[in-house]
């Protein structure tokens, strides 16, 4: 499998991923335009998160940081977290459990 054979699917508005699913986690890969903000939530699955390119607000747990280029953040299931793009940003995200409503 190529990353370039998987369409990107525009999950939430401004955030287009291309998933990549295996037996107990998927890998997420966002393209996030500028601006571009996800609410407060949480989840079951526990969830790391790479920028890979950009900068990126980010709230875990009530505290709020501008993570950029190589910074990853790991966060614990149920742990409540927002973020928004402070610029066009690349993103990864690992998840476990896998996130079935993403495939």
């Amino acid at each position: 499998m190529n990353l370039s054979e998987i369409p990107p699917k525009e999950i939430m508005p401004g955030y287009h991923g291309k998933m990549v699913h295996a037996k107990t986690m998927t890998w997420a890969f966002w393209d996030v335009e500028e601006g571009a903000a996800v609410p407060e939530h949480h989840h079951v699955h526990e969830q790391i998160m790479h920028v890979v390119d950009g900068n990126f607000e980010f709230t875990l747990n009530g505290a709020t940081k501008t993570y950029h280029a190589g910074d990853v953040v790991i966060i614990p299931s149920n742990m409540p977290h927002s973020g928004k793009a402070l610029t066009p940003c690349k993103l990864m995200d690992i998840f476990s459990p896998v996130r079935t409503e993403y495939q």
